[in-house]
C-alpha cells in the first residue's frame, strides 16, 4: 500500500501543525496541481509541461523537477497509464522515494553519553538564534543540561540576543562581548561545560557569505578547537535556512555544504511560504536531510521533520 492509499484511508494520524503549516504551499501552488489532474482528459507532453511549471513554482528546483518528471514519464509509459487522475498516487509515492533515496533518514540529533557539541551555521536573519533557543528548550525539557556558546562575534547584538534567549529558556550561556576570535569563546564554553556537568553545548556562529574563504577559515578554526577538546565533536553541524527565500536558500545551502560538513538542515518559516517544495530540492541536490522545520512562532513550534506528514500537508486537499 502506497502513501496515497494510506492517506486516503486516514490510517495515519495527522499532525495538524503540518496540515496548517503547509496551507500556503498547498493552496497557492498544489491546488493547481489538483485542478490540472482533475481536468486533464489525457496524459501527454502538454500535461507534463504543466506539471513541470507547477513543481518549479513550488521551488522544488529545476534540476530536481526535470529528474522527477522524467521518472513520472517512465512510470506512465511502463505501466501504460492513460488516466491523469492516477498520477496523484504516483506523484506522492515518487516524492516519498525521492526524499528517502532508499535510506532510513533519522531526524533525531546524534547525541551520546559524553559532552555533545552542536554547531549552528547560517546567514543572518534566517532564524538561527531563535532555532537554537527552541532546540535548547526541547533538550532541556528532555532532561539534558544545556549550555549555549555565543560565538557570533561579528554581528552587532548577536551575543545579547542569544543571552536574552538563554535567560528566557533557562539555560546557561558563555559569552564575551569583547572577543574578536570566536574559537576562543568556543574553547571557554567547552571548558565551562566540562567543569559544570553540561552534556549538550549549542554553538552559535556568524554567517557571512560575502567572503567564503574567510567563512571557511573561521568555521574550520572553531571546529578544530571543538574536535581537539572533545573527541568526535561536533556531533552535528546544523544549517538554518529560511524557507521563504526559496532558491536563495538553496544557494546558501550549497555554499555552507562546501565549507563545512553540514549534517542536517533547520528549515524555518515553512508555514509562511508557498514554496515549500524546497524540502525536496535540498534533499535531492545536496543529499542533506531536513532535521527540523519551523511551523509557527511559539517556543515549541520547531518540529522534527517527518516526510510523511510533510507530504500529507502538501496534498491534504487531494483526499
Amino acid at each position: 500500500m502506497g502513501l496515497f492509499d494510506i492517506f486516503k484511508k486516514k490510517d495515519k494520524r495527522v499532525n495538524e501543525k503540518y496540515k496548517l503549516g503547509m496551507h500556503k504551499t498547498r493552496s497557492e501552488t498544489f491546488s493547481s496541481l489538483n485542478d490540472l489532474l482533475k481536468s486533464s482528459r489525457r496524459i501527454d507532453d502538454d500535461l507534463f509541461d504543466s506539471l513541470e511549471e507547477i513543481f518549479v513554482s513550488a521551488d522544488i528546483g529545476v534540476d530536481t523537477v526535470i529528474t522527477f518528471v522524467d521518472e513520472l514519464r517512465s512510470v506512465v509509459k511502463k505501466d501504460n497509464i492513460t488516466d491523469a487522475s492516477m498520477l496523484k498516487s504516483i506523484i506522492i509515492d515518487k516524492m516519498f522515494e525521492l526524499y528517502l533515496k532508499g535510506e532510513i533518514v533519522d531526524t533525531s540529533l546524534s547525541l551520546n553519553d559524553e559532552l555533545n557539541v552542536i554547531l549552528f551555521v547560517g546567514v543572518n536573519g534566517v532564524g538561527k538564534t531563535t532555532s537554537i533557543a527552541k532546540i535548547a528548550n526541547e533538550l532541556k525539557n528532555s532532561g539534558h543540561k544545556v549550555l549555549l556558546a555565543a560565538c557570533d562575534t561579528f554581528r552587532a547584538g548577536a551575543v545579547e540576543q542569544l543571552a536574552v534567549w538563554a535567560n528566557r529558556v533557562g539555560v546557561d550561556i558563555v559569552k564575551n562581548e569583547n572577543a574578536t576570535d570566536p574559537s576562543s569563546v568556543a574553547f571557554d564554553a567547552i571548558k565551562y561545560a566540562k567543569k559544570n556537568g553540561h552534556d549538550v553545548l549549542l554553538v552559535d556562529t556568524a554567517g557571512r557569505l560575502q567572503n567564503k574563504a574567510y567563512l571557511m577559515a573561521e568555521l574550520e578554526k572553531i571546529k578544530k578547537v571543538i574536535s581537539r577538546e572533545v573527541p568526535n565533536a561536533p556531533q552535528e553541524v546544523l544549517l538554518t535556512i529560511d524557507a521563504t527565500t526559496g532558491q536563495n536558500g538553496m544557494m546558501q545551502a550549497k555554499v555552507f555544504s562546501e565549507v563545512t560538513n553540514v549534517t542536517g538542515i533547520i528549515l524555518t518559516k515553512l508555514d509562511g511560504t508557498a514554496k515549500g517544495g524546497i524540502v525536496l530540492a535540498i534533499r535531492n541536490e545536496l543529499g542533506i536531510p531536513i532535521k527540523y522545520v519551523g511551523l509557527g512562532e511559539k517556543i515549541d513550534d520547531l518540529d522534527h521533520f517527518d516526510i510523511e506528514q510533510y507530504l500529507y500537508g502538501l496534498f491534504a486537499d487531494f483526499f
